[in-house]
């Protein structure tokens, strides 16, 4: 409304109001990504359970879960309850699996839905064989 006012001009106030609405609603979803952690008996292995939407407003938060210094053979990342919306989502994904590799960590991710899988064939470096060489270019 203030816009319409400040501009006299309807259509501008409606484009602003779309925009701010756009912007309440992507940091009000970011919000709603969850991330729990399980330690195998054996203490040799995590499972990540990624919980809600990521894309790029959530991106932050999705990296902060993660315990890159903890010593472990393997850890799995659960998608099963989780999103992927866009390649920001896909380039946290990467980031996540190649530094825990690096490491000399196993990871594998599991439970992707259909719409998530299509995302990580079409846009993952971290499945290619020269992985490492690429991340550059993400």
């Amino acid at each position: 409304v203030l816009t319409t006012i400040i501009t006299h001009n309807l259509a501008i106030g409606v484009i602003v109001g779309i925009a701010l609405s756009s912007l309440f609603f992507s940091r009000k979803i970011a919000k709603l990504i969850r991330i729990e952690s399980r330690l195998s008996p054996s203490s040799d292995e995590r499972v990540y359970y990624v919980k809600g939407q990521l894309f790029f407003v959530s991106v932050n938060d999705f990296l902060a879960a993660f315990d890159f210094a903890e010593h472990l053979d393997r850890i799995v990342i659960d998608l099963s309850e989780a999103h992927l919306w866009d390649q920001s989502a896909v380039m946290a994904i990467d980031k996540v699996v190649l530094k825990f590799r690096r490491k000399g960590t196993d990871a594998k991710l599991v439970g992707l839905n259909e719409a998530s899988q299509t995302l990580i064939d079409n846009l993952a470096i971290h499945d290619k064989p020269d992985a490492f060489n690429q991340v550059g270019s993400h």
